[in-house]
């Protein structure tokens, strides 16, 4: 296991698609979504184990989670917790965790994956990982991971590529984000475009420069602060260069902008967990294809997704290609590919309905 390689995982996020499991209290990334004994977070966590030492993975949250954190993966020191005082999108809590890993080892090799996906084929999908993180440690490229798409998905993003330069590395052409569904169609069919995994590898002095080039008010910031790190004072620097900082991806800031981006493609039984639907689809179907977690009866019902409290029985008739999710004081349902809605949703539950129930 080679101790120069490092893994970041992206925990921050609220995971609205998700309501009313996910709430801003305890997101989607804390829960056994998949039904498995396990949250989201601690079988990415499990999954990384294998990458690099215990000790070189870092998790990046806001500091409300730090609690569950702790609760959740208990032999992580507290260094190892980068505490956000505010949700700046992926770029700032990316240069975080890099200008900080960069204090202590100048030669490291990071991947960077949010907290919240699943992987089904996961010795492909290390393989992968560890192709890339050799690859990455010595030259001066970006790599995000590739997954070949077998449908027009209109909710992830899309990396076009070279298809000729012979290597399993190819050089990015663009990316485009969730695009209408007449495009994402042309793109399948094109053959020369992946979905965007969100999953990044690099090494330490390669994203620092690309901060430099395309974002240097963060980095600049981070340059002054990083005498900080691993001392008292440090969520004191942090929540001083927060304040500063606008929302931005890495995306958007970075790597839609350089020209040193390479893509690896495979499939691994990749979901980015972004709705209700993505769970339903990766999910066992019973003979009526639903996906049932609940105490309950069907009768007429296809095609959906109900997931409740045992203690409580739940009775459908007629429904086809519903959501019907049971959380403490909320009861949803709807037809579960409305993810879009849930913005609204969510929003007036807020306005008309009270905090308390988000």
């Amino acid at each position: 296991m080679n101790n120069h390689f490092y893994v970041v995982i992206m925990a921050g996020g609220i995971g609205s698609r998700f309501w009313p499991y996910s709430r801003n209290q305890n997101p989607k990334q804390f829960l056994d979504v998949l039904g498995v004994g396990s949250s989201l977070l601690q079988l990415t966590y499990q999954r990384f184990q294998s990458v690099c030492p215990r000790e070189n993975i870092y998790i990046v949250t806001s500091e409300n989670y730090f609690g569950i954190i702790k609760e959740q993966l208990p032999d992580l020191d507290d260094h190892q917790i980068l505490l956000e005082p505010s949700r700046k999108n992926t770029a700032p809590c990316i240069a975080y965790a890099s200008y900080k890993i960069a204090k202590n080892d100048p030669e490291a090799t990071i991947v960077v994956t949010p907290s919240d996906h699943a992987i089904l084929k996961e010795k492909i999908f290390i393989e992968a990982i560890l192709k890339s993180l050799n690859h990455a440690k010595e030259k001066d490229i970006l790599i995000t991971l590739g997954i070949k798409p077998n449908r027009p998905e209109t909710g992830y993003g899309y990396i076009q590529y070279h298809i000729d330069n012979g290597s399993e590395f190819k050089k990015v052409k663009t990316f485009t984000e969730k695009p209408q569904l007449d495009l994402a169609k042309k793109f399948v069919e094109s053959g020369e475009f992946v979905w965007n995994a969100g999953i990044f590898i690099w090494n330490v002095k390669s994203i620092i420069s690309a901060f430099e080039k395309f974002l240097p008010e963060i980095s600049e910031t981070f340059e002054h602060i990083s005498q900080d790190f691993f001392k008292e004072n440090e969520q004191a620097s942090i929540n001083m260069a927060y304040s500063q900082f606008k929302m931005i991806s890495i995306d958007y800031g970075v790597m839609e902008k350089a020209d040193n981006v390479f893509v690896i493609l495979d499939d691994f039984g990749w979901s980015d967990l972004g709705s209700w639907n993505s769970l339903y689809e990766i999910r066992d179907k019973d003979a009526n294809n639903n996906v049932i977690e609940a105490n309950v009866l069907t009768y007429e019902t296809t095609n959906s997704l109900i997931l409740a409290e045992k203690n409580k029985l739940v009775v459908t008739y007629g429904l086809d290609g519903f959501l019907v999710a049971d959380s403490g004081d909320v009861l949803l349902i709807c037809k579960k590919d409305l993810e879009n809605e849930f913005r609204t949703m969510i929003k007036d539950v807020r306005l008309n309905k009270g905090e308390k129930y988000i």
